[in-house]
């Protein structure tokens, strides 16, 4: 007999696990096939700065002994300037955070399935099914949700994913001990997260220092492709790009790399461009979102993992119904709660990074001048504290950018459905 669930998730992530907890929470049977073994979970998935914010934690039930160190402040970095504003924070100890996760599953009754690498989806009647895995074990079940990130093996098979080589964000982390987390000529890093937009270091990304108690920290770049400054994905010339920032700012002068504790990640930076067809959800990285500047990658799948539990119960509760049709009450909810106003903060995550260096040490003067609200609205994509971070000589630059990226934008902007109005 086959087995059968009422959902099976590829993929045992933040938005896999989280959508995990909430459906066993509400008392369904939940399977979870992750390709990693057990007993080194996380290891290949251990890529995450692991920086959040207390509404994470609050909105999740996250425990403190998954976090490494709270901070009280989020520092910006350009080459000259910086601008530190009152945020506090939280940095996570991610591997044990994803093992929380798992845990606190299992103890609502989700059942996980390690070292269980999906391949394809199980098609009858043209819906999914149910999966294939480690080659020719199946199972089924009423909904299948693809938390897998980028891989996205059935969200593609499916026609729901068409993520690309292209855009993407391609990060490295070390942990070090003996920063000078406050060196002369700097912004105090204790109890900070700084992020850096300078291009000489991390070119079309930014780099950032993250500080994790006494004098340790986590330290990383991200390159973000793009035609102006992106690099190709090689992962030589990252290693090599970070080691030279470790090199030449004399807040690494003293440190020392933590052994075993390289994260290496990649994150799509594109519009999605479908959330869900019948019975089927994709969630988290498998479908990205990110905040101009805070990324908040974690949060993003958190919160898409229960957008995506919130749909299934709907679906199961009442008249059973799977269909299209209900399944886009996930959709309306990742548009709404996970990636409000989606298409102007991918526009202006783009924008950002394409702005040369010089450019940022302005911006940087712009927020010490305006306030700290002008900031996180901006993120969250108001057009009015936009506004305010933009200058006419600033006129040359959308020229070129709106050049450069025509298909992006006719991508972001399709008409009268255009994402900017969610």
């Amino acid at each position: 007999m086959s087995e059968r669930y009422d959902v099976v998730i590829a993929g045992a992530g933040p938005a896999g696990a989280q959508c995990a907890r909430d459906l066993a929470e509400r008392g369904y049977e939940v399977l979870v096939l992750e390709t990693e073994p057990e007993g080194t979970f996380p290891a290949q998935s251990n890529k995450s700065t692991g920086g959040t914010f207390p509404s994470m934690m609050g909105s999740f039930g996250i425990p403190d002994d998954v976090v490494m160190h709270y901070t009280d402040s989020v520092v910006l970095e350009s080459p000259d300037e910086n601008f530190q504003m009152t945020q506090p924070g939280a940095v996570l100890e991610f591997a044990d955070f994803k093992r929380y996760l798992v845990r606190d599953g299992r103890d609502h009754g989700a059942t996980y399935r390690f070292d269980s690498r999906v391949s394809q989806p199980i098609v009858e009647n043209d819906e999914i099914a149910g999966v294939r895995y480690d080659g020719g074990e199946e199972v089924y079940a009423d909904i299948v949700i693809d938390a897998t990130g980028p891989a996205a093996p059935l969200a593609k098979a499916l026609g729901v994913s068409d993520l690309e080589r292209k855009r993407q964000a391609i990060g490295i982390e070390w942990e070090y001990e003996g920063v000078a987390l406050d060196h002369p000529g700097y912004a105090d890093l204790n109890d900070s997260m700084m992020l850096r937009l300078d291009h000489d270091l991390a070119p079309g990304g930014y780099a950032w220092i993250f500080h994790t108690g006494a004098d340790t920290a986590k330290v990383g770049l991200c390159f973000i492709q793009n035609d102006k400054y992106g690099p190709d994905d090689d992962r030589v010339r990252i290693d090599d790009a970070l080691t030279g920032w470790l090199d030449d700012d004399p807040r690494f002068a003293e440190a020392t790399r933590i052994d075993d504790s390289q994260h290496r990640g990649s994150a799509h930076i594109q519009p999605p461009k479908q959330l869900s067809t019948d019975r089927f959800m994709a969630i988290g990285d498998t479908v990205p979102s990110i905040d101009p500047l805070w990324g908040q990658g974690i949060d993003k799948c958190m919160r898409s993992g229960r957008a995506a539990a919130v749909t299934a119960d709907r679906c199961f509760t009442g008249r059973m119904d799977t269909s299209a049709d209900e399944m886009t009450i996930y959709d309306m909810l990742w548009h709404r709660n996970v990636a409000p106003k989606a298409a102007m903060r991918l526009l202006m995550t783009h924008l950002i990074y394409y702005a040369p260096t010089e450019r940022y040490n302005r911006f940087i003067r712009d927020l010490r001048r305006l306030s700290s609200d002008t900031l996180s609205s901006a993120n969250a994509g108001n057009p009015l504290a936009l506004a305010k971070l933009f200058h006419v000589g600033d006129i040359p630059l959308f020229r070129d950018f709106v050049a450069e990226h025509r298909e992006l934008i006719g991508q972001l902007l399709p008409g009268p459905r255009s994402l900017l109005s969610d």
